[in-house]
């Protein structure tokens, strides 16, 4: 594709920078225009109120966030990240079980959310031809029905004045609640949709722990056993020698008010966990941090692959495309695969604007729909979860049940599993011989 003048995107979190660094080989100059203020080190922001809980990057996001911004992975550990044996370092308790620990082959990073962005920042500050404005937002495209094609955005600052810029290509990063669905349903355009209703609250706070040389683990994660447990939680070693502790609970089980009315209350909701082993962690710790609540009352997926006449000049990525369950921490990973199929395209692709970007929406719609699949299979283990439900649900259900609690105790299972979960291998892969073996020896042998 011959280079094309100016790119415009709506948003600079974790997809909107993805998008610029891809961008950025394309077009002759690409802007950011972030509601937020410029950020002035690793914390979290204002208009990022996930920031503050845990988030992980997967093995596969890791891996094409390098090639992304090489040298970014060495730059996180310099800097206090936490390198671990996925296998080895750490503790899951999942379904009942603990699944098995030994040396495995991967490694993953733990860090908090604000200091892996921190990083892309830095990188994104590097490329010449990108530009951030910080403290506008969109509040309008630039739009001409005629051809069906938008030429730029309409954009506010903090003092309320407005300015029109042109663009060859708008790429919407604003996040779940972004302007694109709310542009198209003002025209009367029906976005198809895949949501389900999940009640999720997120409780977090960083603490300083007491110096244990027995403790063998960097994070461990507390799954509840659904359908009778409904909070979980995770305790991970992050930069700065801190442990951030992140409780969730679905379908509205806790008690926000509880939980702020006093300094216990977060105590006391690290006790419903299903082992008490994080609230023995933290019963005599330090807390370096306020309790903060995130809430993500549905998840949902707009599949604007199948949009009618989708205008040209516009395309979509990250949260604005799917907000995935966060429990699983594959957000941040579906955003960089997102971005490398994007980079593909440019790369390979000698095709119109509107053509690719159509292209892209459905390879974005490959990228989620398994993931996608993954998740609800366990939302929907709370009747309570209410939403459109996968044909063959209890089939999968009760497959991957098994193969959780196999993983407790076989190796290769819970290796196939975890290259899964971490997205460096399709779903087909727990469907192997050696596992479909495994499961029915397991289920009929007694």
């Amino acid at each position: 594709m011959s280079r094309k003048e100016k790119a415009v995107i709506i948003g600079g979190g974790i997809s909107g920078k993805l998008a610029a660094r891809v961008l950025s080989d394309f077009f002759q100059e690409v802007l950011i225009i972030e509601r937020d203020q410029k950020p002035e080190g690793p914390l979290p922001r204002k208009c990022v109120p996930q920031g503050e809980h845990i988030h992980a990057l997967l093995h596969a996001g890791e891996s094409g966030l390098e090639s992304l911004f090489p040298g970014i992975t060495e730059k996180f550990y310099s800097s206090g990240a936490i390198k671990i044996n996925s296998t080895k370092d750490l503790a899951w308790f999942h379904h009942g079980v603990w699944k098995l620990r030994f040396d495995g082959e991967y490694s993953i990073i733990l860090q908090t959310r604000p200091h892996l962005e921190w990083h892309i920042e830095q990188y994104i500050k590097r490329i010449p031809n990108v530009t951030v404005q910080y403290n506008q937002s969109v509040q309008n495209f630039l739009y001409k029905e005629k051809e069906n094609i938008i030429v730029g955005v309409e954009v506010v600052d903090r003092s309320g004045d407005t300015e029109n810029i042109l663009a060859d290509l708008v790429v919407d990063a604003s996040g779940v609640s972004g302007i694109t669905s709310k542009w198209f349903e003002k025209l009367g355009i029906h976005i198809p949709e895949t949501k389900a209703k999940i009640g999720l609250s997120y409780i977090s706070r960083t603490f300083q722990l007491a110096n244990n040389h027995d403790r063998d683990w960097a994070i461990k994660i507390l799954y509840p056993n659904p359908p009778v447990e409904k909070i979980g939680g995770t305790i991970s070693k992050v930069e700065g020698n801190r442990f951030l502790v992140t409780i969730n609970g679905y379908h509205n089980v806790i008690d926000e008010k509880e939980i702020l009315k006093n300094n216990t209350g977060f105590l006391e909701l690290a006790k419903k966990l299903p082992k008490l082993d994080i609230y023995e962690e933290i019963k005599d710790a330090v807390p370096l941090s306020s309790t903060s609540i995130y809430r993500v009352p549905q998840i949902v997926w707009r599949q604007y692959q199948q949009v009618k006449h989708f205008p040209e000049g516009l395309l979509v990525i990250g949260d604005t495309l799917c907000r995935i369950d966060p429990v699983f921490g594959q957000g941040m990973s579906i955003s960089v695969l997102e971005a490398l199929a994007l980079q593909r395209l440019f790369k390979n692709s000698d095709h119109s604007i509107k053509k690719l970007a159509t292209t892209f929406h459905r390879q974005a719609a490959r990228i989620i729909s398994p993931i996608w699949n993954m998740v609800i299979t366990e939302d929907f283990r709370y009747p309570e979860t209410k939403g459109k439900k996968p044909l063959g649900l209890f089939i999968q259900q009760w497959y991957a049940k098994k193969i959780f609690l196999i993983s407790s105790q076989n190796q290769y299972v819970y290796n196939s599993l975890y290259k899964v979960m971490n997205l460096i291998h399709p779903m087909t892969t727990l469907m192997h011989p050696r596992i479909l073996k495994t499961v029915l020896k397991q289920t009929f042998v007694k």
